[in-house]
């Protein structure tokens, strides 16, 4: 037990620095990035939406129960169903908050890897969507988009007083951070430690000779990667832990992208919500697109390791030793601070009935 507690310490000490830029990052996009100009863009056509609706979702920090609000959302305001779908598969795959903590914990090839391999994954699904069942929206089914009135009472367009500029711009900073402490850390924060605990079992317990032996690579590791992951329910951000304590245990990089993609886009409820959505012929592209291009992916990455000599175990977690041991700590001081603050807020709130 001491062993595995020990692990997972090293793991979240690598992390928190990551963590908290991610967390912040997001919290930051949330405050800028209006859903309403996101929703005016994913309406007409099968391909350009559909693009445009992953490169716009490999950002957002949103796991793979949050998004499903906002696809729905963005639905509603007029996006079809390819882009909606790119959308419910790159943003749970991906986000700056699992993007910086690949970094820390794992490579850089690898962390370039997993946006990329998501926004394909999102790419073939909505594109097959939008060909298999694609329905021109009639103009009148849209729903305008109401931008609202700046403080001077037009619609932004003249010069604002710089005073009134800052008032807004310091409102959305502080907006967006309450929304990353609030909202987004409390979504993930249960995850996370969930996923560092799980990170410092397997490094403990699993034996090399089983995971070398089954998951070293090829098309079996990927396969069995793939069944293990599509019914978990677990985030981008918490899934990246579990990943690198598998490839310093012997896991093929290919065969750790393969959990980092299907894990967090595909779970149980992900699937009742898409056939409730879409129905069965859609939720059948759904789970085919992120199964075949995950595999595709992760073959191709452990291709690019092999011809160029390259070993994700000796690579992983450099970048973690790039900040002084005071600097770590005290950045898991302050997640620790952010989640007993976010844990005494539930208490509070659960005793006022609230």
């Amino acid at each position: 037990m001491f062993s595995v507690l020990w692990q997972a310490w090293c793991f979240l000490r690598e992390a928190a620095i990551y963590i908290l830029f991610g967390i912040v990052a997001g919290g930051l996009m949330k405050a800028f990035l209006p859903t309403e100009f996101v929703a005016t863009h994913l309406g007409k056509g099968r391909f350009l939406p559909v693009v445009k609706a992953a490169l716009l979702g490999i950002p957002i920090p949103l796991c793979s129960c949050g998004v499903v609000p906002a696809a729905s959302a963005l639905k509603k305001q007029g996006a079809n169903n390819g882009a909606t779908m790119a959308f419910l598969i790159a943003t749970p795959e991906s986000g700056v908050d699992s993007i910086s903590i690949s970094y820390a914990l794992l490579d850089p090839i690898l962390t370039a890897a997993r946006p990329v391999a998501a926004f394909l994954t999102a790419m073939v699904a909505g594109i097959l969507e939008n060909i298999v069942g694609f329905k021109p929206k009639p103009i009148g089914q849209l729903q305008e988009v109401t931008l609202p009135l700046a403080p001077c009472g037009c619609d932004g367009g003249c010069s604002a007083e710089p005073r009134q500029k800052e008032k807004r711009l310091a409102t959305k900073m502080r907006h967006g951070l309450r929304f990353a402490v609030d909202e987004l850390w409390a979504d993930i924060a249960g995850w996370f430690f969930l996923g560092v605990l799980l990170a410092g079992v397997i490094a403990v317990v699993l034996p090399d000779a089983l995971v070398l032996r089954f998951l070293g690579g090829g098309f079996t590791a990927m396969l069995l990667m793939l069944v293990a992951g599509i019914p978990m329910y677990i985030c981008a951000t918490a899934s990246t832990p579990i990943a690198a304590a598998l490839i310093l245990k012997g896991v093929s990089p290919g065969a750790a992208l393969v959990f980092l993609l299907a894990g967090p886009a595909t779970n149980m409820m992900t699937v009742s919500v898409l056939l409730s959505m879409f129905g069965k012929k859609a939720t059948a592209i759904y789970l085919s697109a992120i199964a075949l291009v995950s595999i595709l992916c992760g073959i191709a990455l452990d291709w690019v390791y092999k011809v160029n000599g390259l070993s994700a175990k000796a690579m992983a977690g450099q970048a973690g030793e790039l900040f002084p041991a005071w600097l770590e700590l005290t950045a898991v001081a302050v997640l620790l601070l952010l989640t007993a603050r976010m844990v005494y807020l539930k208490i509070g709130r659960g005793r006022s009935g609230n």
